[in-house]
């Protein structure tokens, strides 16, 4: 069977390494570019050691050097990894030499760049302009479970800790559930979320058998989940959100909470989970609170709510490198190019990590 060739960017993060290790494993993408500035010519294994099994013989490219590849193939697939505000230029690179050479793009885009639909609510949120504002309308984001078809060549997949989020509120809104639209969110996230960059946060010594919470009602995913959310449900929400950095590699914990409707109970609330994530491989509802070690490094989600007086909480556990990451982009990937959305992503997770 011919497979898609693929363009992993950002190649030396850990979403990308995650990227890289996916499409290995898939039986339907074949990589031809891990493209990185920094380490181009240099073994992808001397980055993730762990991938030299799959990637003995490759090495990271440069930009241009991806770029002179695109005529050889008449679609190729574009996953990036690229941090937040470089992401969407590179692929407005890529999309101007595709169109030149007559080579289609699928693009899946992790970062934050083509989230918004607004130029104007990008450049207020990330503080820059947005380098790619034609490309815009190209591009939907959402979560691949609240999506139930996708009108545009490309795709966006949420942040990690938004996913967990939406995951949660979604359902919520889009059922009835709540008394009001205002919730409030405490998350908590592995080192890993942090990026590859050692900071002061992300030190051992910092971090191990350690809890803090960091841009307490202030970070930069709330607003993107109350667009994402309107998007989902056309509905306004309000949304606190304080996220806390975690004393291990892997994983989210979020806990929602909002004011129940009048009448509902915690069965309500779980029937209704349920329906939504019916037919949603990768996002269970569970009758007891889920754990991390159960999820981390899978490309699953588990959900569980508890209802007590006038409130409700929900709370959400996935891998912020899987599900919340590149374990998503895959999932649009197989979307958009007409595979089963589970394609390559069904391994479960480790246990005992």
């Amino acid at each position: 069977m011919n497979r898609w060739p693929v363009i992993v960017l950002g190649g030396t993060g850990y979403v990308a390494g995650e990227m890289l290790r996916l499409v290995a494993a898939h039986p339907a993408l074949e990589l031809r570019a891990a493209v990185s500035t920094s380490q181009a010519g240099e073994p992808i294994a001397s980055a993730f050691q762990h991938l030299g099994p799959t990637h003995a013989d490759d090495c990271f490219v440069s930009l241009d050097a991806a770029l002179e590849h695109l005529h050889e193939a008449p679609h190729w697939v574009v996953l990036s990894a690229a941090p937040h505000g470089a992401s969407a230029q590179i692929i407005a690179d890529l999309d101007a030499q595709a169109s030149d050479v007559g080579s289609a793009l699928t693009i899946v885009d992790a970062s934050a760049d083509f989230r918004f639909e607004d130029a104007e609510l990008f450049a207020e949120v990330y503080g820059q302009a947005h380098p790619a504002s034609a490309l815009l309308r190209k591009f939907r984001c959402a979560v691949p479970e609240q999506l139930a078809a996708i009108d545009t060549p490309h795709a966006a997949h949420p942040g990690c800790f938004a996913t967990a989020m939406l995951l949660a509120l979604v359902p919520l809104v889009k059922h009835g559930l709540c008394g009001e639209l205002s919730f409030q969110v405490s998350a908590v996230t592995g080192s890993t979320g942090a990026g590859r960059t050692p900071r002061d946060t992300t030190h051992h010594p910092v971090r191990q058998s350690n809890l803090f919470a960091y841009q307490a009602l202030k970070h930069r995913h709330a607003p993107e989940v109350c667009s994402l959310t309107r998007a989902a449900t056309l509905r306004d929400i309000e949304l606190h959100f304080v996220p806390h950095s975690g004393p291990f590699a892997r994983g989210i914990h979020a806990t929602t909470f909002v004011r129940k409707a009048e009448g509902i109970d915690a069965a309500d609330v779980h029937d209704a989970l349920s329906e939504y994530y019916r037919d949603s491989t990768f996002v269970r509802v569970d009758k007891t609170p889920p754990r991390m070690k159960d999820i981390v490094a899978s490309n699953y989600a588990a959900l569980h709510a508890a209802v007590d007086g006038d409130t409700i909480a929900v709370f959400s556990v996935l891998d912020n490198l899987l599900k919340g990451a590149a374990g998503g982009s895959l999932q649009w990937v197989n979307r958009l190019l007409g595979l089963g959305e589970t394609e390559g992503l069904t391994s479960p997770a480790a246990g005992w990590l």
